[in-house]
């Protein structure tokens, strides 16, 4: 077979003074290879194709009008060394004596060295099966087969002649090649030859260009498009030749060909001339109605299409324009769409031929697309027709509210109803505005919409369960975006009273109606204090069914429990939470970050608490806001975190100012009142104001252990160790508290037993304090602890609980202890901008002088921030401070 990949130039064709059986003479363009256009791009992986395909004895190249059929089999026939005989059929090609008086004439026509028994039929409607049977025989006794191509074969429907052409090539055994060009699927047994491993196949997805060679063909056309263009062009024309070679051609003409070819309008265009010429006009009446009426849909099926034409026909219509290849193109499971030029172009015609009616069509669609529960559909085409009423009943009749917060698919819901317009007047449109606004947190907005849709509903007579429970939803989350847990609490009530009067199957659809309601309670509770039960419905939210509906109140959730546990003072298990949480998210494909952002802020307050500065920072920076969020959780951690970073920094004043939310909220936190004031408290006592730092621990609640235990801390560090013992004896943790509670209390009561005189009862509690904190990486504790810990942490065994994780560790036996240096500082290193700005400079092995030429300061400015450093680091040298900043991840 190595012959067949040989190539040369094509026959010539010789004069053909034959006519054919109805005595016109034959027509000699019929046998002539297809010229090929000088734009004409060779696709070297097809003709690799087609040079296989001669090892079977049938190849058929299938595709729609302009998809390069007929120039590529055109352009591989020409380069083969062995007799190629080409006819074009044409419509005369019905009657079989006509039909094969042709076929000779074409083989005569490539020097196929016919013998003279082989005559042409006299008769134009029958042929003789001698003549058949002797033309099978001499076939196969050619040394070299001879290719058949028989282009424009979707022409010949006549099944005799289907017959005796496969009567042909079964018996002309590997002395003939046929290769059938066409629209539709020839009449030919195919199966049988693909069961039997003898038929290659080129269709509509191999024949498209890639996007790659679309870049090729238009440098062809003297048009340079980047690849990225190419593949965008390749995605609206599906690869299709005759629409991108007429795109290129209208482009030339284009100030901006790029631009051109990225928005051109389809309906305006020469596409749009070729396809309504080769395939719409071509069809009958009831063809040419069904595909202007279904173009108004991105996907149709039989049943669909007819509620668009009031008709019954549309399921053999569609499957006669798929085997037709007359761009509708199957989805599977009796569902198709149009090629998108296609579409454009008849949405346009609609518009001319039968104006008016295209927001009918919508709706139509719409409505059978209600019943039969394609709910995405619906909404887009109902929101096309103009009918919001419908829409937004259909969204909450099917208890699918939830999916304007939690979907994945949100933004189209929030962009789809943003055209709503005040004509919109049922409750249902009225539950759409609210959402709407309760999710770009408009509460005064939303809720004033959803009072007034509570009231219409109240007044209806009609089952209104799926509306009334959609209702308890945004109630819930009016609860959680108010601080108000008391409406949260009466929201979940209703709602538990309405879940058995709705159908189950609609509250198995939508499992995210139900995640977000619980995720709101927990959350209202959460910032109510209610610790216990806040756990309770968060946990029942996370174990909410999986799915891309409760993805993100199953992570808004997981995120709350992480922080309820870092409230408690367990920060490794608020770490494994918030990280699992964004984990979860981001496996179920929700883009990172998303959500409150509640996980990051943990992450960075538990990154505070291990002096990991720079990690928190950048987990702030990270952690998403919304613009006006009004979420008082999220709110309040932000302001928390971000005011407890600038106190360790040393920046007390902007710390004590930071610890306002700026939100608004009916009740008042507890845990987050306690927090801002131990950070205003400890801000007082960094600048030396004690008593001002004790006034503003009366706001630290009881119920927050962790709280207490750093407000003891800070009672001792303002010399009140009974006042500080008093806060420790009261702690009231029922079990719950963590190890911050436990190591904050132990240095408090070490620190207050060493200024006692009691060394060795400081040494206890301070080696219980380091083994609660190095599970738990905790060194918040020991760094504010101050000078006094120093000693008790040189010495045996507090140095080896400390080392390498609080402090570096001592020199195992048998080591060399390195260069003397002096003892790292515990106390926080807090630097200044100006310092860092020199330490880092220092650290890149640049000069004094260099320094200060670089930041624009004088050499003395630069050699007292040089010792600042020094002396905050305990160092006297270059290489030890970088060193030691290092160590504390100052760089």
């Amino acid at each position: 077979m190595a012959e067949f990949s040989d190539r040369a130039r094509g026959p010539t064709i010789p004069a053909v003074p034959c006519a054919d059986p109805v005595g016109d003479p034959f027509l000699r363009a019929r046998f002539a290879l297809p010229a090929r256009p000088v734009t004409f791009l060779g696709r070297q992986r097809l003709i690799d194709h087609l040079d296989q395909a001669l090892r079977t004895p049938l190849t058929v190249v299938n595709g729609a009008a302009g998809a390069g059929k007929t120039v590529l089999a055109a352009n591989w026939a020409a380069g083969l060394r062995q007799p190629v005989a080409w006819l074009t059929a044409e419509a005369g090609a019905l009657r079989p004596g006509v039909f094969w008086a042709y076929v000779l004439q074409a083989m005569r026509a490539c020097d196929a060295s016919l013998s003279d028994a082989v005559v042409a039929p006299a008769d134009a409607d029958r042929v003789d099966r001698r003549l058949l049977a002797t033309l099978a025989a001499e076939l196969n006794d050619r040394d070299r087969p001879l290719v058949l191509v028989l282009d424009e074969y979707d022409r010949v429907t006549a099944p005799d002649v289907a017959e005796q052409l496969e009567f042909v090539l079964h018996h002309a055994g590997r002395g003939l090649h046929l290769v059938l060009i066409t629209r539709t699927e020839p009449l030919l047994p195919l199966h049988r030859y693909r069961a039997a491993g003898e038929l290659t196949e080129i269709r509509a997805a191999e024949l498209a260009f890639t996007p790659e060679e679309t870049v090729a063909l238009l440098e062809l056309h003297g048009l340079s498009l980047p690849l990225r263009a190419a593949r965008a062009l390749v995605d609206r024309t599906r690869g299709w030749a005759a629409g991108l070679r007429l795109s290129a051609l209208a482009a030339l003409d284009s100030a901006d060909p790029e631009l051109y070819l990225k928005e051109f309008e389809a309906d305006r265009s020469t596409v749009a001339d070729f396809l309504l010429a080769e395939v719409l006009k071509g069809q009958t009446e009831e063809t040419q109605d069904l595909l202007l009426r279904v173009s108004v849909l991105e996907r149709f099926c039989p049943d669909l299409a007819n509620a668009l034409t009031l008709r019954t026909d549309a399921e053999p219509i569609l499957a006669a324009l798929h085997r037709d290849n007359a761009f509708v193109e199957p989805l599977g499971h009796s569902w198709y769409q149009l090629h998108p030029l296609f579409g454009e172009i008849l949405r346009a015609h609609l518009r001319q031929r039968l104006p008016g009616l295209e927001p009918e069509l919508h709706l139509r669609a719409a409505r059978w697309l209600r019943r039969s529960g394609f709910l995405p559909e619906t909404l887009a085409h109902g929101a096309a027709a103009g009918d919001w009423d419908f829409a937004a009943g259909a969204l909450v009749d099917d208890l699918a509210i939830g999916q304007l917060f939690t979907s994945l698919r949100s933004g189209d819901l929030t962009q789809l109803f943003s055209h709503m317009g005040p004509e919109a007047g049922s409750p249902a449109s009225d539950l759409v505005r609210a959402a709407r606004n309760l999710s770009g947190h408009d509460l005064e907005r939303g809720m004033t919409r959803l009072r007034h849709a509570e009231k219409r509903l109240a007044d209806d007579t009609p089952d209104l369960a799926a509306a009334q429970l959609s209702c308890a939803l945004l109630e819930a989350l009016a609860g959680r975006l108010t601080g108000c847990p008391s409406l949260a609490e009466k929201a979940a009530e209703a709602a538990d009273g309405l879940v058995h009067e709705v159908p189950a199957h609609l509250l198995d659809k939508h499992p995210e109606l139900t995640a977000l309601l619980l995720t709101h309670l927990g959350s209202a509770r959460l910032w109510a204090g209610h610790f216990e039960n806040a756990r309770a419905a968060l946990t029942t939210a996370v174990g909410a069914p999986g799915g891309a509906s409760t993805v993100l109140p199953r992570q808004d959730s997981m995120e709350h429990l992480a922080l309820l546990d870092y409230l408690n003072g367990w920060l490794g298990r608020a770490e494994r939470k918030a990280l699992a949480a964004v984990s979860q998210a981001e496996r179920d494909g929700v883009p990172q970050p998303s959500g409150s952002g509640i996980g990051q802020l943990v992450l960075a307050a538990v990154a505070v608490d291990r002096h990991e500065l720079g990690r928190a920072r950048a987990l702030l920076d990270e952690a998403p806001l919304p613009p006006g969020t009004r979420d008082p959780v999220s709110a309040a951690g932000r302001a928390l975190v971000t005011a407890r970073l600038l106190l360790v920094r040393g920046k007390a004043g902007a710390a004590a100012e930071a610890t306002d939310p700026a939100v608004t909220t009916a009740v008042a936190s507890p845990w987050a009142a306690s927090r801002a004031a131990l950070i205003v408290s400890a801000a007082h006592l960094a600048e030396g104001r004690p008593d001002q730092a004790a006034e503003e621990l009366q706001g630290v609640s009881g119920d927050q252990p962790v709280c207490v235990a750093e407000a003891a801390a800070i009672q001792l560090g303002a010399g009140c160790t009974g006042a500080a013992i008093d806060l420790l004896d009261g702690i009231r943790s029922g079990g719950r508290s963590g190890p911050a509670v436990t190591v904050w209390a132990a240095l408090v009561r070490a620190q207050a037993a060493e200024r006692a005189g009691d060394a060795a009862t400081a040494r206890r509690l301070v080696g219980q304090a380091l083994l609660d904190a190095r599970r738990e990486r905790l060194r918040r504790p020991f760094l504010d602890a101050g000078a006094w810990i120093r000693p008790l942490l040189a010495t045996p065994p507090l140095d080896e609980l400390a080392a390498d994780w609080l402090i570096p560790g001592s020199p195992r036996r048998g080591e060399q202890p390195q260069q003397a240096s002096p003892p790292p500082p515990l106390v926080a290193v807090e630097l200044s901008g100006r310092e860092r700005d020199v330490l880092e400079r220092l650290a890149r092995m640049m000069s004094t002088e260099e320094i200060a030429a670089d930041m624009y300061v004088s050499a003395n400015t630069v050699k007292t921030h040089l010792k600042s450093v020094y002396r905050k680091l305990a160092v006297n040298r270059r290489g030890d401070a970088v060193r030691r900043a290092r160590d504390q991840r100052l760089l």
